[in-house]
């Protein structure tokens, strides 16, 4: 069903940190889906109305055409043997060939917990004779997203240039109103201004102008080294 299933903490995470892969993979005719664990409430300044109405405007920038919330609670991720059994039915549901995580090292603790949940249910989705609802499913990758909240600048395996995209991606972030520009001191440089430089920074280390960097705990392939840039 899908190409690339992309699993979010909370909404807002997926457009931040893999936003401008979202908007490439659909230019190229892939499926791509969105998975958030939460629906990220309570915020100083949102709600769980307002936060979907967001989501929804994001979700539309997106052209996304499959996107749902797995209902986990906020603040609380855990990876728990029903999580794990809720994740690993949507991918056997979505059957998708890459899985994409957060970076396994953060402090938000949801953000570690999701990607340990995100491992744990690659490898239920295959297990046959169970309970699970579907067919066994194992999706071949698991790419991981910088979406962090320490400050680091992890060593990525790929930086993908996101420049074309760029413009559409920082609109479906906008999108969250509640998250980014709603009692924020608009004394610059604002969030949103110290995400351009980063996604400038990161195309800058492959010679473009704007980059979105990923990891993945296991090797990588290339068909032809035409791919590089």
């Amino acid at each position: 069903m899908l190409d690339a299933l992309i699993i979010a903490p909370h909404p807002d995470d997926a457009e931040l940190g893999v936003g401008g892969a979202i908007l490439k993979m659909q230019r190229e005719g892939l499926r791509v889906g969105i998975l958030d664990l939460t629906d990220g409430e309570p915020t100083p300044h949102g709600s769980p109305e307002i936060r979907a109405r967001e989501t929804a405007a994001a979700t539309a920038i997106l052209g996304v055409a499959w996107r749902e919330n797995l209902g986990l609670p906020n603040r609380s991720v855990e990876p728990t043997l029903e999580a794990r059994r809720r994740l690993a039915s949507v991918i056997r549901q979505t059957r998708p060939r890459w899985l994409f995580a957060p970076y396994w090292v953060d402090a938000h603790p949801d953000h570690v917990a999701a990607t340990q949940l995100v491992e744990a249910a690659r490898f239920w989705a295959k297990l046959s004779k169970c309970d699970m609802p579907h067919e066994p499913w194992h999706p071949e990758r698991i790419y991981n997203y910088f979406c962090v909240h320490l400050k680091l600048a992890p060593q990525p395996a790929f930086v993908l240039d996101i420049s074309e995209v760029w413009e559409q991606k920082l609109a479906a972030i906008e999108c969250y109103h509640s998250q980014f520009v709603a009692g924020r001191d608009s004394a610059p440089p604002t969030f949103l201004d110290r995400l351009r430089d980063e996604a400038a920074y990161w195309g800058k280390t492959i010679g473009v102008r704007y980059g979105e960097p990923m990891t993945c705990r296991e090797p990588l392939g290339l068909a032809s080294m035409r791919a590089l840039i």
